[in-house]
């Protein structure tokens, strides 16, 4: 298995993601979903981990976060997913791998970058056509940042910085074309 090329330090920001191996479901129920939260919840102290954006999609999944400490991002991921595998493949009776391979990893270096990072993240379900309303799906933290629930995975602080109201980061993400939506979009303002 080759060496990560992130180096992981304190104060940094990091774009995390996966799917499920075979591009396969890795969440069946909302039991599973509810169960990987909890998990990132029992581990954000310990390992001195602020959360910024998450979304957990059917066969992948997103997390933003920063390092607030020394111990390294890794072993975070570890202790959630390594749980997360055992008790889905207890659950469905399974065995085997459950991700496509190690979780990937891209450091976060500019504050646009970060802000871009966290819409993407947040309109996964739209862009994916999962729902047509971003505040209709519930395994995100998406409605943290809107102030429509009051949920412990979020850096309110950073929000604020960022967003003074609610409003402010609507617009910011419903204002943003995927590029295939985009020159659909373009086309059709066009009248071709």
């Amino acid at each position: 298995m080759s060496r990560r090329k992130v180096n992981f330090t304190q104060g940094g920001y990091y774009h995390i993601y996966n799917r499920g191996a075979n591009r396969e479901r890795i969440f069946q129920s909302d039991e599973n979903y509810r169960f990987l939260l909890q998990r990132v919840k029992e581990n954000i102290s310990p390992f001195q981990v602020s959360v910024i954006a998450y979304c957990l999609m059917p066969n992948h999944y997103h997390f933003v976060l920063r390092q607030e400490g020394e111990k390294p991002l890794s072993g975070f991921m570890h202790a959630i997913f390594n749980s997360y595998s055992k008790a889905y493949n207890k659950m469905y009776n399974r065995s085997g791998t459950l991700f496509e391979e190690r979780f990937k990893a891209i450091e976060v270096d500019r504050d646009e970058y970060l802000l871009h990072l966290c819409r993407y993240v947040h309109r996964n379900p739209l862009d994916a056509k999962v729902v047509s309303n971003l505040k209709d799906w519930k395994f995100s933290n998406y409605l943290e940042w809107i102030g429509k629930r009051n949920g412990v995975l979020v850096d309110h602080e950073f929000v604020r910085e960022f967003f003074k109201t609610p409003m402010q980061y609507i617009e910011f993400v419903h204002d943003y074309f995927p590029p295939k939506e985009l020159e659909a979009r373009v086309r059709q303002l066009a009248g071709e």
